[in-house]
């Protein structure tokens, strides 16, 4: 039986499309195990921060529920104290009146005080990861800021790269007038130490969640602001992007759909980078009073609460800050660079 005349012409009729680069990269990014891993661990920390902006978990993290300084239930509870000298063992010729004036009165009082009831909640001796000196549950703590520290560290750096990004491809695109403008915006951000430029927007602002987002985001885009300035420099006169412009590709869609993509894989370092920094950042303004309002927890306040414990042998509080803390930046760090490696032209072209 011989095949139809149109057979040859049918195999032909619809070519095979390219894989595109986002989809390439998917792929790409799928193959390396470790930075699957780092985004499961990434997207349990960001369901952990769902759960507890619902009110879900750690809704009572301000609750005393433990004694003060509760050790972590792995270690077990506190030993008794020693007890002091039994109530009225003062000796036989000591009156109490001599050394208190209120001591005739306090009978009085307890026959008053057995007329109200009152209930005592009573406390834990231990709790999960410990308690801090008021008592509050320390996992509970851990986990609300989470939710204060990963919200202010990765918002700001977002705010902070799409800053940047913008600014340094109008930068290296355009050049000129435009360039020269933002070059010496450049140079006025970066002629001021960043501390000194971080407190001077606090003392304006304010404090607040919202206020430190802002704060970092408005200083911390100048270390992208050149990376990409430059990358768009380098790719604006290549081939790819002359034959967009020859097929009638518009301004920002050689900007933003043919350059951005190849450049992508700087601008994923560097956020990474400056998530870590901006947690840090946001350590460093709590525990001088200028970032999270004294009513809200994060990792920089827990680290400033565990500095007078831990003095004291207390040393669960800033374990679990830094664990989680180090657990977060590890895994967000790795993530990053397997989608480096999975967005890299250079690497593209060795499939």
């Amino acid at each position: 039986m011989s095949k139809p005349e149109n057979a040859s012409v049918t195999a032909y009729a619809q070519p095979e499309r390219s894989e595109g680069v986002w989809r390439a990269a998917w792929r790409r990014f799928k193959g390396d195990k470790v930075g699957l891993v780092c985004m499961m661990i990434v997207a349990l920390f960001l369901a952990l921060i769902a759960l507890a902006a619902s009110g879900l978990v750690a809704k009572s993290w301000q609750d005393e529920v433990g004694v003060p300084n509760a050790p972590p239930t792995f270690i077990g509870p506190k030993p008794a104290e020693a007890q002091g000298p039994a109530a009225g063992a003062t000796g036989p010729n000591v009156d109490l009146s001599d050394i208190d004036p209120l001591a005739p009165r306090y009978a009085e009082w307890a026959e008053k005080a057995k007329a109200y009831k009152t209930t005592e909640v009573p406390k834990a001796e231990t709790l999960p990861l410990g308690g801090d000196r008021m008592g509050r549950d320390v996992l509970s703590k851990a986990i609300k800021g989470t939710e204060i520290s990963v919200f202010v560290g990765v918002l700001a750096a977002v705010l902070a790269t799409l800053i940047g990004t913008f600014l340094g491809a109008l930068a290296g695109f355009f050049g000129g007038k435009v360039g020269d403008f933002l070059e010496w915006l450049y140079n006025v951000f970066t002629a001021i130490p960043d501390i000194l430029l971080i407190f001077a927007f606090a003392a304006v602002f304010g404090r607040g969640i919202g206020t430190v987002v802002l704060i970092l985001g408005l200083t911390g885009w100048t270390s992208l602001y050149r990376q990409v300035r430059a990358e768009f420099m380098k790719h604006r006169m290549r081939e790819y992007v002359r034959a967009a412009e020859a097929i009638g590709a518009s301004t920002g869609a050689r900007m933003f759909r043919h350059i951005l993509p190849n450049v992508s894989h700087v601008i994923l370092v560097r956020m990474s980078l400056m998530v870590v920094g901006f947690i840090k950042s946001e350590v460093i303004l709590s525990y001088l009073g200028l970032g999270v309002p004294v009513d809200q927890v994060s990792w920089g306040t827990m680290l400033a609460e565990a500095q007078g414990e831990l003095i004291l042998g207390h040393w669960w509080q800033l374990a679990a800050a830094t664990v989680f803390m180090a657990v977060f930046v590890t895994a967000f760090s790795l993530m990053a660079d397997a989608l480096r490696d999975a967005l890299d032209p250079k690497l593209r072209g060795l499939e």
